[in-house]
């Protein structure tokens, strides 16, 4: 790598911001030495232009000796956010590879077929006259072969160790500030009727029953189901020919087998970092899921070992030390960049209008004037776009079948899983101040300008303390790691709506926790961010009036007069909207609650993997 080519690499006309200043200190903490460098930059400074001018100091073929690695790796967790690169003039070089299934076959009469289910998947000795062709062997070549190869952060874990995607000298990994979660989850084991192929073949156990330790019982168990997986694929294998349907079950046994053997194997050796912890649901027969803690191991194969170089971009990676003892670096070795916020503070409010709390013991206390609340704001707001942070499908469906009863259904938008990327592009298509209902839509969200002026967060977005990762650790005592992830996912969700210096937008608090969230994470919450928090005032709000909710809006339930339309927005910095310094009284009293630590120990099931910071946004790639 060389440093001093940082700079000069930048790929746009001309600096915005703070992003010069920003890449002269990255170019310095790279020649000090440092192999990995952290840069906390906020939102709207432009990361992924930082990142491009990163991965031009990378060495080149022509600088390198045989031996020594050369060119870059652009990864991300988000799918949206390598949309979002591919799509970018600026960043023309990148060369994009995603998974098999993101590309269809081209021989005739499989031109609906993904790539991991085509004839040369299926059949034996299958010869392709068409592979120099294949869109996705076409791009992984051509990635392959430059010098900024670009995919998901699944993608990336997958081909560790391949031959195609060798170690490069510099990796830049985007939206890092999750990476430790995304390991975890992706060195999961699950068990379940529909991930294992062969689970009728099999008699699962009570883990716990043979030895009382239920990691132990699920290691006996991986290791006989291996053999079964081992034999099922074996006989496909002796397949002359596979249907698409034996394909898919033959990749996700080598899949399993993949993840089987590297739990047991992580398990037994004695000198392994990492804690599992096991789950399953209702004894003998129920589901196992196999979880990792501190995953440093097995990023050390799929991301550490991959690159001579490192940046790991966030605005949310809070605290330096904290954040290298979850991915398995040394502190010492690590440099930290400070990216400076600069877009106005006043142009990016929060509101105190708090109802009470959201925990689950007192949910159907506090839901109700939630709802209420957000009859004011669309009044309020009434020709704005808004978005809701639900947490979690069920508190979702409750506040829409809430407004409803209160008459306003015919501005709300929802989505479920299967259709919440279209219904997402048909809300920022629509020229209706909808309102929508989001759950886990606090990532990876641009919504400049008249795409969305308000958004309300209405529960403090704690991890469930049902999930055995998260109880294990606060057994441990690791409450500031709680806070902290908490905090890190409401920063995430306070910069979807202000995406630039010129842009504005208000984020209205409906959480009595997550009040005392700030102050329980106080120091870690960055300066930009503090400068919000210390601005925080209850905003004017009118009376809740489902006619004025719906000015100019059709009664009926998802239709839409036409008459209005959210470009006319009238509420800009310092309006009626509110702005910081404004008076007035919150809807509704706070609720119970004394102040105690959130535990959500009686969270439905249905909430349990809803409430996972990557469940609904962890995918193939």
């Amino acid at each position: 790598m060389e440093p001093a080519r940082i700079p000069e690499s930048f790929p746009a006309p001309s600096f915005r911001g703070n992003q010069e200043r920003a890449l002269a200190d990255i170019r310095d903490a790279f020649a000090a030495g440092n192999d990995v460098v952290l840069v906390r930059a906020p939102t709207g400074s432009g990361k992924s232009l930082l990142a491009r001018s990163i991965m031009g100091a990378a060495r080149t073929v022509e600088e390198a000796d045989p031996a020594q690695p050369t060119g870059a790796y652009y990864t991300t967790p988000q799918v949206s956010q390598l949309d979002d690169v591919e799509a970018d003039d600026l960043l023309s070089d990148f060369r994009i590879i995603r998974g098999k299934n993101n590309y269809d076959c081209i021989l005739p009469g499989e031109h609906d077929t993904p790539v991991d289910q085509a004839p040369c998947v299926r059949k034996k000795g299958f010869d392709c006259t068409v592979r120099h062709r294949c869109p996705y062997f076409s791009d992984r070549s051509i990635a392959s072969n430059q010098s900024i190869a670009a995919m998901t952060l699944a993608y990336f874990m997958q081909t560790a160790g391949s031959d195609v995607f060798r170690t490069r000298d510099v990796v830049v990994v985007d939206e890092a500030h999750g990476l430790a979660e995304w390991a975890e989850m992706y060195a999961a084991v699950e068990l379940t009727p529909r991930r294992v192929p062969v689970w009728d073949d099999v008699e699962v156990p009570d883990v716990t029953a043979a030895t009382g330790d239920e990691v132990e019982g699920a290691v006996r168990f991986a290791e006989q189901l291996l053999e079964r997986c081992e034999a099922e694929k074996d006989r496909l294998l002796a397949k002359a020919e596979l249907t698409p349907e034996e394909a898919a079950r033959r990749d996700r046994l080598q899949e399993l087998r993949s993840e089987l053997s590297y739990f047991a194997e992580d398990y037994r050796d004695p000198h392994s970092p990492t804690t599992w912890v096991v789950d399953q649901l209702d004894g003998a027969g129920g589901s196992i899921t196999i979880k990792p803690l501190d995953p440093a191991k097995y990023l050390q194969h799929t991301v550490w070992d991959r690159g001579s170089k490192f940046a790991l971009l966030s605005a949310t990676i809070l605290s330096k030390e904290a954040y290298c003892r979850g991915v398995g670096l040394d502190p010492e070795n690590v440099a930290l960049v400070e990216v400076g916020h600069t877009f106005p503070v006043e142009n990016r409010p929060l509101y105190d209008t708090t109802q009470g709390k959201m925990t689950y013991e007192h949910r159907d206390e506090t839901l109700p004037r939630i709802a209420d609340l957000l009859v004011r704001l669309m009044a309020k707001h009434d020709d704005e776009k808004g978005l809701v942070h639900c947490h979690s499908y069920a508190i979702q469906e409750r506040l829409a079948d809430r407004l409803a009863e209160l008459g306003v259904a015919g501005r709300i938008r929802v989505h479920d899983r299967e259709n919440r990327d279209a219904e997402l592009e048909a809300w920022k298509a629509s020229d209706e101040p909808e309102l929508f209902l989001s759950v886990k839509m606090e990532e990876a969200l641009n919504l400049e300008g008249d795409l969305c002026r308000w958004q309300v967060l209405c529960k403090a977005p704690y991890l469930n303390t049902s999930d055995s990762r998260v109880e294990q650790r606060l057994e441990e005592g690791q409450w500031a790691w709680y806070y902290r992830a908490a905090l890190r996912t409401v920063i995430q969700a306070c910069g979807r709506v202000v995406r630039s210096p010129e842009d504005y937008g208000a984020t209205y608090l409906a959480d009595d926790s997550l009040l005392e969230l700030f102050d329980r994470a106080s120091t870690d919450i960055p300066d930009w961010f503090g400068e919000q928090v210390d601005r925080l005032s209850k905003p004017t709000l009118p009376a809740a009036d489902p006619e004025a909710a719906l000015a100019g809006v059709d009664a009926s339930p998802g239709t839409y007069s036409g008459g209005r339309s959210a470009h006319s927005s009238r509420h800009g910095p310092g309006s009626s909207s509110g702005g910081p310094g404004k008076s007035g009284g919150r809807s509704g009293s706070s609720g119970s609650g004394s102040g105690s630590t959130p535990t959500n120990r009686t969270e439905a099931d249905a909430e349990k993997r809803e409430n996972h910071p990557l469940s609904d946004v962890w995918g193939d790639s």
